[in-house]
């Protein structure tokens, strides 16, 4: 069968509700500076009604759905699975994907509202999550269905649906069904905090289904003990190709005994919240359209660079016109030397690992 769409992403559909706010108010909630908080209804409605004297922004997130909206900008073809609520925030997230060119295949839940996570960016731009999932979590196996996996040449998938019991099934029937149909599976482990609680699950299910795995230096550093080279080593070992994302100091890649030095592309820094998804949605962009690693990998650095120099976690629409210029990588010949386009400096090898 053809292959329909480049990518397909399945994940929590969340309203983002931006904050710019001070540290001794994490400090306050006792929350960990850039981590993601998973807390109840009533514990968000608390924190939500302490910050009433912030001014707040409302967009579209969830790691695997900014992903796909990326992907959609890059002019991929995208299909994002999940579950949202029966009311105004879930009319609200079907629009917005929609108009960054994702088609969606939402269940829609009439009991549970659509989940939000409140994101407090603190001075330097780094961003903690206070999350809710609501209608999130009620992701289901029966909403996955074999033909979606089938016509996608890379199956991507958000690391916070490997800690509940049931939407954790449903990513394994949307794995098995990639395995099935020569589907690529992509992991964004998401969390150190949900590494450190489910570790030996997610070695083992890397092992056996993943592909490619995505990682920042927190999430490297938990997963495997190790920092940035040594971790990449770790996790290039059980997957085909491992991306330890290094935050302003750029990425390295393995793949096929090759490691790979990725430098950053150098902006004012608005915000970090949806970077490490940018990342992976102009990385998966390359590789689904048959790209080498390097060439992805300088890809996947610039349009991370065009996200955090804009207000939310996805890439803004005065950016957009500068997407012409990341896709100029694309049409240098595979066998020339990569030249920098913009703020590039090409992209360095390292020693082949033994």
């Amino acid at each position: 069968m053809k292959k329909e769409y480049d990518i397909i992403g399945v994940g929590n559909p969340l309203l983002d509700i931006i904050f710019e706010v001070e540290e001794a108010l994490l400090i306050s909630h006792k929350l960990k500076k850039g981590g993601m908080h998973l807390v109840t209804s009533a514990q968000s409605q608390k924190i939500f009604a302490g910050l009433k004297k912030y001014k707040k922004t409302f967009a579209p997130g969830g790691s695997a759905a900014n992903t796909l909206s990326g992907v959609g900008v890059l002019g991929g073809k995208g299909l994002f699975l999940g579950s949202i609520g029966r009311d105004k925030h879930g009319d609200a997230y079907l629009q917005a994907l929609s108009t960054s060119g994702v088609k969606t295949k939402l269940a829609r839940h009439a009991k549970e509202k659509t989940g939000s996570a409140i994101t407090l960016i603190t001075p330097g731009g780094e961003r903690t999550f206070v999350t809710c999932l609501g209608a999130a979590s009620c992701l289901r196996e029966e909403h996955i269905a074999e033909k979606d996996i089938q016509k996608s040449k890379i199956l991507h998938i958000e690391g916070y649906l490997l800690e509940e019991k049931n939407t954790r099934r449903a990513v394994l029937r949307a794995m098995n069904f990639a395995r099935k149909h020569a589907t690529l599976v992509s992991i964004d482990l998401s969390d150190a905090g949900i590494i450190m609680r489910k570790k030996v699950l997610i070695r083992n299910l890397i092992r056996k289904y993943a592909d490619i795995v995505f990682v920042n230096e927190d999430e490297a550093f938990a997963f495997t003990g190790e920092k940035e080279r040594a971790a990449l080593e770790v996790i290039g070992d059980l997957c085909d190709i491992a991306v330890v994302k290094l935050g302003a100091r750029g990425s390295l890649i393995k793949s096929q005994g090759q490691v790979y030095m990725v430098d950053p592309y150098r902006v004012v820094v608005m915000n970090t919240n949806g970077a490490g998804d940018m990342y992976a949605a102009g990385f998966l962009h390359g590789l689904a359209g048959g790209h080498e690693i390097p060439l992805a990998g300088q890809v996947a650095s610039c349009v991370a660079a065009l996200v955090v120099s804009s207000p939310g976690a996805r890439i803004h629409t005065r950016h957009h016109k500068k997407l012409k210029n990341v896709l100029k990588l694309y049409s240098q010949k595979k066998k020339k030397k990569l030249r920098p386009v913009v703020e590039f400096r090409p992209t360095k090898i390292l020693k082949t690992s033994k």
